[in-house]
């Protein structure tokens, strides 16, 4: 009876991005504290506001990513959506220290890292413009149906299996 080869578990990187002194944006680091007992080959990349650490590990390869950011999105503040986000064709990026996710998955996309599949788990900001420490409590509340979400798509993807070609989408 012939032996199936050893197929390694998918890499999905959980792309925590957002700025913890600007109220609500903090919502993708406070989701990061919450993932901590994630399946082997998912890994959580908390990148603040820098872009270049995510890019990085797109570089690295991997299966999938989920992005985990407040998103204004005209909803009532604290609700919780996963989207397939559309990566728009890639664009200079004067500084990657200040990229915002879309110009993060748009240069990778034109660097041949992104991965077939993609996913933003996002909530909707009460206030991520202002400055200050600390979540809405809309955005607080939201934070345990997050993970649960990002639980949800990592779970899924790895039912799928492996997705053909990394990098290519």
């Amino acid at each position: 009876m012939p032996t199936r080869p050893h197929r390694p578990p998918l890499r999905i990187v959980v792309g925590c991005v957002g700025n913890v002194l600007r109220g609500d944006d903090g919502f993708g680091p406070a989701v990061a504290d919450r993932l901590t007992a994630l399946p082997v080959g998912v890994e959580v990349v908390e990148s603040g506001i820098g872009g270049i650490a995510l890019l990085q590990e797109l570089l690295a390869g991997c299966d999938g990513l989920i992005v985990v950011d407040a998103v204004d999105r005209g909803a009532p503040a604290g609700t919780v959506f996963v989207i397939e986000p559309e990566v728009s064709d890639y664009d200079l990026v004067p500084d990657m220290h200040l990229a915002t996710p879309e110009r993060v998955l748009s240069m990778a996309k034109g660097l041949g890292c992104l991965p077939a599949r993609v996913a933003l788990v996002g909530c909707q900001p009460t206030d991520a413009e202002g400055f200050g420490a600390g979540l809405s409590a809309a955005v607080e509340g939201a934070l345990e149906a997050a993970a649960e979400q990002v639980l949800k798509v990592v779970e899924e993807w790895r039912a799928q299996g492996s997705a053909p070609g990394r990098g290519e989408r």
